[in-house]
């Protein structure tokens, strides 16, 4: 039978199902901590190196170059539990998974790091750098949670490297383009169940990794001192994952799929459309806001191709649009404080979210201030708050489907999570 193939199919079906407990779906948004600070409420028509990742003409015209670094810790609190998940062996009756009904702070706490920098050629042109970090996370169950068959362990890091041209033609235009360089680094582990359960569950892990491309574009206007308005669209990125499964702890007739398979997946990561404003309506007052559109519903499927064939596993996320506002008051020449609040939709549906995307709507509130004690330097920090909607979990987790050893199993909870995320960064002017 295609055990093998269709036990790889399931663990790539989660190779991106973990989500950061920053933004909605597995998207990662703390790029910048001034952003974090305004609850990324006018990055796309702000100026500098820290904007480059919502807008490429961030950078067009600066006055000085620049080189960036940000550190963000994220503390994140959060528990799932039990709702009546079910397994069905072959000729058995349906009965709990059994295990434990609960699990807390399955989405671990993180750091992520960003840097990015601009050089100034001249009065027109200027080129930049932005490393990020936009789509990572890990999660980690018990080995006996009630998810075991849904999911145990996901670590997802991406490393997205952005060279960057800018171009300022006139006065009131900038204009900006960029290369994104992708890398995905994952792994994924998982239980299966053995057609008795008097056995101890096997287990399953995914291994992948790969170099994929995409582009970005962006513009800023500024028709008056006074008033900023950014725009910018990030493609979509077409993921291949070069990788390996492997299967381990199964006996019986089961026993035949232990062992290691090699293969790749494609999935896609959203385009996003941004545009963003900012309007200094007093002296010392700059209002901020920034609406974003998420292209998810790219993220539909994810194919699976080995030795063996070809195969589909549905996820069918949806569009979803992010709104924030904040509001910035400059206490002195050198010193500035901030505020904001962000409305983020989730891209997960109710019928299908799996416990490895514990999401759900979120509110983000964010504080901030930047000091600068010399014309070369300033230091930004950031506290920022996150509430998640409490959702539901609802997976079909079907073990060896369209085999004889066909498994049914429901992975059905309830979940909830907030986060605290403390920052600080510092640029360099030159």
């Amino acid at each position: 039978m295609r055990t093998s193939s269709l036990l790889a199919m399931t663990a790539i079906s989660g190779l991106m199902g973990a989500t950061a407990a920053s933004a909605a779906g597995f998207y990662v948004q703390e790029q910048s901590v001034v952003g974090l600070g305004r609850a990324y409420s006018g990055e796309a028509a702000d100026t500098g190196a820290d904007s480059l990742w919502w807008n490429p003409a961030s950078i067009a015209g600066i006055a000085h170059s620049e080189i960036y670094a940000g550190l963000q810790g994220e503390l994140v609190q959060g528990d799932e539990t039990n709702a009546g998940s079910t397994i069905t062996r072959p000729g058995q009756a349906t009965t709990p998974v059994g295990g434990s009904n609960a699990a807390y702070k399955p989405t671990e706490s993180a750091i992520v790091p960003n840097i990015s920098s601009a050089l100034r050629l001249n009065d027109q042109w200027s080129v930049g750098l932005a490393i990020t970090s936009p789509y990572s996370d890990t999660t980690k169950y018990a080995s006996n949670s009630w998810t075991r068959y849904d999911g145990l362990k996901t670590k997802l890091v991406t490393i997205d490297v952005q060279p960057t041209l800018a171009w300022k033609p006139v006065s009131w235009l900038g204009l900006g383009v960029g290369l994104d360089a992708e890398h995905v680094d994952s792994s994924l582990s998982s239980a299966l169940p053995n057609l008795s359960p008097l056995l101890p569950d096997g287990t399953e892990l995914l291994k992948g990794h790969g170099y994929n491309y995409g582009w970005v574009v962006g513009a800023q206007v500024r028709p008056s001192s006074d008033l900023s308005v950014g725009l910018s669209y990030r493609s979509q990125i077409d993921h291949k994952l070069d990788g390996s499964v492997t299967v381990g702890g199964l006996y019986g007739p089961l026993a035949a799929s232990n062992g290691t398979l090699s293969g790749h997946s494609t999935f896609d990561t959203p385009w996003i459309a941004t545009i963003g404003a900012r309007w200094t309506f007093a002296p010392r007052w700059t209002l901020d806001g920034q609406v974003q559109r998420f292209g998810w519903s790219v993220f539909n499927a994810i194919n699976v191709t080995d030795i063996e064939g070809a195969t589909s596993v549905p996820e069918d996320y949806r569009d979803t649009t992010n709104v924030a506002v904040g509001l910035e008051y400059a206490v002195t020449p050198t010193w500035t404080v901030r505020t904001g609040a962000q409305y983020d939709e989730t891209p997960t549906v109710d019928a299908e979210r799996s416990s490895r995307v514990p999401d759900g709507d979120r509110w983000l509130f964010g504080l901030g201030t930047t000091f600068k004690p010399r014309t070369w330097i300033a230091v930004d920090l950031s506290a920022g708050y996150l509430d998640v909607a409490k959702s539901s979990i609802n997976r079909n987790a079907t073990a060896y489907a369209g085999t004889l050893a066909v498994t049914p199993i429901t992975v059905t909870g309830e979940t909830g999570n907030s986060d605290v995320t403390l920052s600080s960064g510092v640029h360099f002017y030159f």
